[in-house]
């Protein structure tokens, strides 16, 4: 039946009447097609321009913990550095809870456009899941990584007025005291850190959680807890003005702020504690533009290449580090396999 209609048509010259009414039809047609290649040439270079202009708005970066603490410090300091490169405000929102993970959450369900970032910690990407805490989001699958941004130094920090005189003292004073020491911590890795001390120098402990460096702080002056375990940051002023004592530091790096200190492991006498301080990076909602990313983590290299802000980090203990987007990735990846393992063989329970 096809056929035969295409014969029969093809059998009859068109009238003039006819001739225009394909006429206009075609020109129709050619105007769609014209207007619908300009809308998906338009729709194509949207996003490219838009990365290209990246940013042209404010940029806001979760920070999930309290203000004052290391994570806190680190991004105010550089998001000042990048708001000034930029010409954009950067915006540092503060929300803290659930072991960062209601940050983390805020963050993973933003819209991936590089406008909304997350400060993650190791207690984000690489403490959570190697301890089995209940989660709200997967950081396996719910950021793209774009740079690590500082290592910390923590401390084991007491009293001055009344606190242990080294740690050796601290050792003896817990095995002879009749109840057990209590020490204070915000993040995981500085809690883990007091058990892992504690188990190793055979005395008993009890933690006292804390939602944040102010908060741990706060705990040491008010003679809440006997010792905290937390980043130099917040300590520091405190330390110089002679109302703390440091007794180790929870890495073998250079701390110029405090030249003489020692590792805990040496400090200590107890060489099985290895490196136990924390990290800081920055991450975007996965499917965030390999472009965006990328620009984002080449800015954060060019803020640190100014001495004013690597030397501000410094002074708060905190070292500025840089990686490559795929380095971060890879790097804490192998931090979370790394200490699931330490996890498990501690027989250390964080509750």
């Amino acid at each position: 039946m096809r056929v035969h209609l295409f014969r029969h048509r093809s059998e009859h010259a068109p009238t003039s009447a006819c001739m225009g009414v394909l006429g206009a039809l075609a020109r129709t047609r050619r105007a769609t097609a014209a207007g619908a290649f300009i809308a998906l040439a338009i729709a194509g270079s949207a996003p490219a321009t838009a990365q290209g202009d990246f940013p042209n708005r404010p940029v806001r970066i979760v920070v999930p913990f309290p203000a004052g603490g290391p994570t806190d410090v680190n991004i105010r300091i550089l998001g000042q550095k990048l708001s000034e490169m930029w010409g954009q405000s950067i915006v540092i929102e503060n929300r803290p809870g659930a072991n960062t993970g209601i940050g983390a959450q805020l963050v993973a369900n933003a819209p991936a456009d590089g406008y909304t970032l997350l400060a993650a910690m190791d207690t984000t990407l690489v403490m959570n899941p190697a301890t089995g805490a209940s989660m709200n989001y997967d950081p396996f699958k719910d950021f793209a990584a774009i740079t690590l941004t500082a290592k910390n130094t923590s401390l084991l920090t007491v009293r001055a007025s009344d606190g242990a005189k080294t740690i050796q003292d601290l050792i003896a004073r817990g095995k002879a005291s009749k109840t057990k020491l209590n020490y204070g911590a915000g993040i995981t890795i500085t809690r883990l850190a007091g058990a892992t001390f504690a188990k190793a120098a055979g005395i008993d402990v009890v933690l006292v959680p804390y939602k944040g460096s102010s908060e741990v702080v706060q705990g040491l002056l008010t003679g809440s807890v006997d010792f905290i375990v937390d980043g130099i940051a917040p300590s520091l002023p405190l330390i110089k003005s002679g109302q703390f004592r440091p007794l180790a530091k929870l890495n073998d790096r250079p701390l110029p702020a405090l030249p003489d200190l020692k590792p805990l492991a040496v400090a200590a006498n107890l060489p099985q504690i290895g490196e136990m301080s924390s990290w800081i990076g920055l991450v975007a909602p996965a499917g965030t533009s390999p472009a965006v990313v990328q620009k984002i983590q080449q800015a954060v290299v060019k803020a640190y290449d100014d001495p004013t802000v690597s030397d501000r980090l410094e002074k708060a203990g905190i070292t500025a580090v840089t990686t490559t987007p795929a380095e971060f990735d890879a790097f804490f990846r192998e931090e979370a396999g790394r200490w699931t393992k330490i996890y498990k063989e501690s027989g250390i329970k964080l509750d």
